[in-house]
């Protein structure tokens, strides 16, 4: 399939996970860009398999998640072992309990997520376009000019803004000559996805051993399982391994037999840590593998990717709309780098630590590790933080500049994530949450405490005149059914609060008072909103 138009708001260079969820947020604005890829089609390969909380909260604003809590299969523990036996054992049930509606770690295939999206895709008309290259790509301060080639056929487009989900070894950076720094871990690994007769039920199983190191995920399908193992240095340079060759040292590894019915995937690999020393350049963009890779510790990089468009998406939008100032654009670079930088150092010194053979750390990791995690998991305080660690919910954007906080309170600030908070709709006697008022598409704005009839026709009056089409509003008054939600935001009686939640559901302004000046002053001298077009 050729593209037709020669010239596009938006080109998205890639469609895996990244590339896919950038179109699928663009479209949610309204904006039709054009995506390309020099696979064939999707992926027919499991890949990336944890689907984290916080990107469920995506799915689930965009209105598919029933499709993926029903398509996939939640975790219910971590079973630690060593040299074969079971040391520790970490529940995962309902661990984020309150934090977020999906308190789990929930196990959905990478190939699962792509076609998810690209259905998302295919209902707003908007087609991916496969086995297309790009060759070139030049800039300047008006557009971006690339070549892309199409079987024997090539054509030159032009677009007013690129975004590179070209995974690790992006032509998109390489051609803007970003630097890729980091390393690669010296082992090499295997992968492989597999039904087995062994009976692991749905909890992920940690194997450590003076032999190696394998990990075996449940998958959704029944008996099936992603198993990642460390290959002997014997393999290092031995060419088309098979699981049969690789299966004696993973018996090893876990002491037991592990029989084999069937296998999906098979495959070798070596890991790197590695991250792009820009995010933006001109107008191109650099997301999710493309941007930075790291070690599978923790199920992180599908999820980070995925993000890392979400957080795009709706400044690119807004530009693209005429509803934001260009200048928005600065914030995605500096709310997304810190947090991919904060991952590879996490992940690079937990994967490190298991692979370790110094003696000191195995005697740590025999020892002091499985007592260390059993006190640590009972621990209620403990085990919420590292759930909002693994779940990506308790990524911040505090320094951010976007952000204007205007309060007293300290223990939630512009820059967070919105809490989930259940609450009461007094009005339609119905339970609903404070993620479902951010479903619809653009910013919220939510006003907490008692407001007389003539404050509420005033606020509605001024964002009909001056914010009509993407400022949402919901306001909450005090009652006994709501009072979770007025303690969680450090209201006491007879207060107020005003908050503006950005499209990515983080808090962008609070402050104690319901103040329109206040809030016009953040939308356009902070935000960058354009007034009657917002």
């Amino acid at each position: 399939m050729t593209i037709t138009q020669p010239h596009t708001s938006v080109l998205i260079i890639g469609a895996g996970p990244s590339g896919l969820m950038m179109a699928a947020q663009l479209l949610r604005y309204g904006v039709q860009p054009v995506i390309i890829d020099n696979k064939q089609g999707p992926t027919n390969q499991s890949k990336a398999l944890a689907v984290q909380a916080r990107s469920l909260e995506i799915y689930r604003q965009m209105g598919v998640i029933d499709t993926i809590i029903k398509g996939g299969k939640q975790a219910a523990a971590v079973v630690f072992n060593q040299e074969g036996a079971e040391v520790a054992t970490l529940s995962l049930k309902d661990v984020g309990e309150g934090q977020t509606a999906f308190p789990f770690v929930h196990l959905y295939q990478q190939s699962k997520n792509e076609r998810l999206l690209l259905d998302y895709l295919t209902l707003n008309c908007c087609p991916v376009y496969w086995s297309t290259s790009l060759l070139t790509l030049e800039q300047n301060k008006e557009q971006v000019t690339v070549q892309l080639q199409t079987g024997d056929e090539t054509q030159t487009l032009t677009c007013n803004w690129l975004v590179g989900a070209d995974g690790a070894h992006s032509l998109v950076r390489r051609q803007l000559q970003i630097p890729f720094n980091g390393d690669t871990y010296q082992h090499q690994f295997y992968l492989a996805d597999v039904k087995i007769a062994n009976v692991f039920g749905n909890r992920v199983n940690l194997f450590l051993s003076k032999k190696g190191f394998a990990a075996f995920f449940p998958m959704p399908e029944e008996q099936c399982y992603r198993i990642v193992g460390k290959l002997p240095n014997e393999f290092d340079k031995k060419e088309g391994l098979t699981i049969e060759e690789a299966l004696p040292y993973l018996n090893a590894v876990t002491g037991t037999a592990i029989q084999v019915e069937n296998t999906n995937w098979f495959t070798t690999y070596r890991l790197h840590h590695r991250m792009a020393d820009k995010f933006r350049q001109g107008r191109c963009f650099l997301i999710g593998d493309a941007a930075h890779i790291h070690s599978p510790v923790g199920g992180q990089g599908m999820n980070t990717g995925l993000q890392d468009a979400y957080n795009l998406a709706w400044k690119l939008a807004g530009v693209v709309n005429a509803t934001l100032r260009e200048n928005i654009l600065d914030s995605y670079a500096a709310e997304r780098m810190p947090v991919a930088k904060d991952l590879l150092n996490t992940t690079d010194r937990v994967f490190k630590m298991i692979l370790s053979r110094n003696w000191f750390v195995s005697l740590f990791k025999k020892w002091v590790l499985p007592t260390a995690l059993k006190i640590i998991w009972g621990k209620p305080a403990l085990r919420a933080e590292f759930f909002k660690r693994i779940s990506q919910i308790g990524i911040s954007y505090r320094n951010s500049q976007i952000n204007l906080h205007l309060s007293h309170t300290g223990q939630i600030k512009a820059g967070d994530r919105l809490p989930y908070l259940k609450v009461f709709d007094e009005k339609k006697q119905q339970e609903t949450d404070l993620h479902e008022w951010c479903s619809k598409p653009g910013f919220t704005m939510i006003t907490l405490g008692k407001l007389q009839e003539i404050d509420l026709f005033t606020l509605a009056k001024w964002i009909t005149q001056k914010y009509p089409v993407n400022l949402n509003f919901f306001y909450l008054p005090p009652s006994a059914k709501n009072q979770q939600v007025f303690e969680a935001f450090g209201i006491k009686e007879n207060q107020k609060k005003a908050l503006i939640v950005r499209p990515d559901m983080y808090i962008g302004f609070i402050n104690d008072v319901v103040d329109i000046d206040m809030m016009d002053n953040y939308l356009q001298n902070v935000v960058g909103a354009i007034a009657d077009k917002l």
